[in-house]
């Protein structure tokens, strides 16, 4: 199979015949074997049935029906999970991305990228819900993740199968897979994609979903850099808390010997204590998650390495 395209979909009745009618006519003409799954995500109206219908005259349709809603994430996984395709490409299920970039997607890839992240640089969507909390989280990502792109958001994106081994989403994580997929090597480009304003149906994101992505981005930002080494990120914050310990704590003795201030009335006495068992805090955290982090790769057999290729090695 050459190419996968993933569509979940939520309460989307009236776009999902349109979706797969847009999808086939611009993959009939690329000249490559092709699936469609199509995942149905706990719908309440009528989606599920449309799919049904659809894929009763098309082998190449596949559905998936979950039993109750688990989120844009988890439809996406699920959808790679059981992809065939040397590439993937997963797309929202609601007309506003434009199935004829498809192939001008997968001729990037054949340029020797393993990730190109749709750039919808007209974007079709209103100003203060959803462009401005867009623009200042894609900065923030760019910034913390390393891998500058103008839209994380984007659905609408084409990876190679291999990148997507091992990657396993939770949450929102799914617009983060060009960052995770760059911290093992993974060469990340954007591609200007076109995009539409909806149709039919009612938008599923909006203002609450941008707290729900910062505190993704917390989570991928620990893994990128302190996944296989927690007592890095933890035991320098408790060695930095001991030193201002011991700084308070000097203060107070140095108080209480030349300047006769009653140690017991010595609001910095408290800091120190304060300072000195929060800082052995943070180092014994730091400990537990090597432990955590050596326990997960070692049961699962799993390398902190990844390998992209291999000669006379057999």
């Amino acid at each position: 199979m050459d190419i996968s395209i993933v569509v979940p979909v939520y309460n989307e009745q009236e776009n999902v015949e349109a979706v797969y009618s847009a999808i086939r006519a611009a993959l009939q003409d690329a000249g490559c074997s092709y699936e469609i799954i199509m995942v149905d995500d706990g719908s309440s109206d009528g989606s599920y049935r449309e799919l049904t219908r659809l894929a009763a005259g098309d082998a190449a349709l596949k559905v998936i029906r979950f039993r109750r809603n688990f989120g844009q994430t988890a439809a996406m996984s699920a959808g790679f999970d059981h992809a065939k395709g040397d590439i993937i490409i997963p797309m929202d299920g609601d007309l506003q991305n434009d199935p004829a970039d498809i192939p001008r997607l997968v001729a990037k890839i054949h340029e020797g990228f393993d990730v190109v992240s749709g750039w919808r640089r007209d974007r079709k969507d209103t100003f203060i819900s959803r462009k401005i909390p867009s623009l200042l989280a894609n900065a923030l990502i760019s910034r913390q993740t390393g891998v500058h792109l103008h839209d994380y958001g984007c659905t609408l994106k084409a990876y190679r199968r291999e990148v997507l081994n091992g990657i396993n989403l939770y949450g929102e994580m799914h617009r983060f897979v060009p960052a995770l997929a760059s911290q093992f090597g993974a060469k990340v480009t954007e591609l200007p994609v076109n995009h539409f304003p909806r149709l039919h149906g009612v938008s599923k994101y909006g203002i609450s979903r941008t707290m729900r992505v910062i505190l993704d981005l917390m989570t991928v930002k620990f893994l990128m850099s302190y996944s296989t080494k927690p007592i890095q990120l933890f035991g320098k914050w408790g060695i930095y808390t001991i030193l201002a310990g011991i700084a308070t704590g000097s203060m107070t003795l140095y108080m209480k010997i030349f300047e006769n201030f009653s140690m017991n009335r010595n609001p910095l006495l408290i800091l120190t204590a304060f300072l000195l068992f929060m800082g052995v805090q943070f180092i014994v955290l730091g400990l537990l998650g090597e432990l955590n982090a050596r326990t997960y790769f070692e049961s699962q057999g799993k390398p902190i390495y990844v390998v992209k290729d291999r000669i006379n090695l057999g």
